[in-house]
């Protein structure tokens, strides 16, 4: 990355190591650091006594301490309202709704690469950083998002919302390292955190229950129903449809003789249906609210490789038109659990084309 003296940069700081070394690489390349830990935990819930995520206060204490060492100005800003808006009540809609959502994509589209951003610019920043694996390079004009230096890392997945105008003002310096050379570079500058566990869990539900933390934050939302099979024929009682995702196995109670998965949630039955493992493999879904980082628009058939989560390999596909805003997305072979309210995010090669959100299961 080129050196730019003395260009202002606002950094996320969650306590951890990568956003911690992160500050440390862009002070190196003559940056003006700031760091900012976003404060985003709600009042009534007790983060004093959780560890290591990114949402407590032990956290806020982490980046603090980093700040100190690096020496450079540290916040603790507060984005209370909006995470409960944007990330926490979307999340327990979704579930409710039928669908399983990504809280960790509605965090970087709203929060911190939309309200820090400008955040950071009312402070006079050029830029936004954060310690994300991915990296962003200019090519004729445009900005792209590539997949990271190290493949099991890469966060691209969960930033496929960037805008152009985003993309200009952001800086991920750790997209250019493994995640080992990243805990290196934290130990020889004696940073404390060098050896800080990667947080993994849903940084606002401390014991990771998200079904018992629904029922607590709506109630009355939750109830029991049945689950039957694609006909319709009632199997057995479940304990409410935020706590069952697509291709689930586990934790179903039922006792059926044969191995038996969830092929579809019904929200409007308040249904839970199961079937045989050939039942959740499918090649077509169509994607809404979708962002396009490679191009403006998709004018017609865009031959792509998927993932429809996290986790999931990219996959060979085609990306056609499907209305305002929507595409249609299929898959040369099927694919196992596709899962609406996940996204699904498309690349050629390392380079990110865009994502949207699953909205239907053809």
């Amino acid at each position: 990355m080129e050196k730019r003296m003395k260009k202002k940069v606002v950094i996320g700081m969650s306590g951890g190591v990568d956003s911690s070394v992160a500050a440390y690489l862009l002070k190196e390349q003559g940056y003006d650091v700031i760091g900012v830990t976003m404060q985003i935990w709600q009042e009534d819930e007790e983060y004093e006594e959780r560890e290591g995520g990114c949402c407590s206060l032990s956290a806020v204490e982490d980046a603090r301490r980093v700040a100190d060492r690096l020496g450079i100005p540290f916040y603790v800003l507060n984005f209370r309202k909006s995470f409960k808006e944007k990330v926490i009540d979307y999340f327990v809609d979704e579930y409710i709704a039928g669908r399983t959502p990504n809280p960790c994509i509605a965090c970087n589209k709203y929060l911190k690469f939309d309200e820090l951003l400008r955040k950071a610019q009312s402070f006079g920043a050029d830029y936004v950083a954060t310690g994300h694996y991915a990296k962003i390079k200019e090519k004729d004009g445009r900005y792209l998002l590539i997949r990271a230096e190290d493949d099991r890392k890469d966060q691209t997945y969960a930033l496929y919302n960037l805008t152009q105008y985003q993309l200009a003002h952001t800086l991920m310096p750790c997209g250019e390292y493994t995640k080992d050379k990243i805990r290196e570079i934290a130990k020889e500058i004696g940073l404390a955190v060098h050896n800080k566990k990667d947080s993994e869990e849903i940084c606002f539900i401390p014991d990771n229950n998200h079904g018992n933390y629904i029922e607590i934050a709506a109630p009355g939302k939750v109830k029991s129903g049945n689950f039957v099979d694609k006909r319709g024929n009632v199997l057995g009682k479940h304990k409410g449809i935020v706590y069952y995702t697509i291709g689930q196995r586990k934790g179903l109670g039922l006792a059926m003789g044969r191995p038996v998965f969830v092929t579809d949630i019904n929200p409007y039955t308040n249904e839970v249906v199961i079937g045989a493992e050939e039942d959740i493999f499918k090649t077509d879904l169509v994607a809404k609210d979708v962002n396009f980082i490679l191009f403006d628009k998709v004018q017609g058939a865009v031959d792509i490789q998927a993932k429809i989560r996290y986790s999931a390999r990219p996959a060979d596909a085609v990306i056609t038109p499907y209305g305002e805003g929507k595409v249609r997305v299929s898959f040369k072979e099927k694919q196992r659990a596709i899962t609406k309210g996940q996204s699904v995010v498309f690349y050629q090669g390392n380079v990110v084309v865009g994502g949207g959100i699953i909205d239907e299961i053809i």
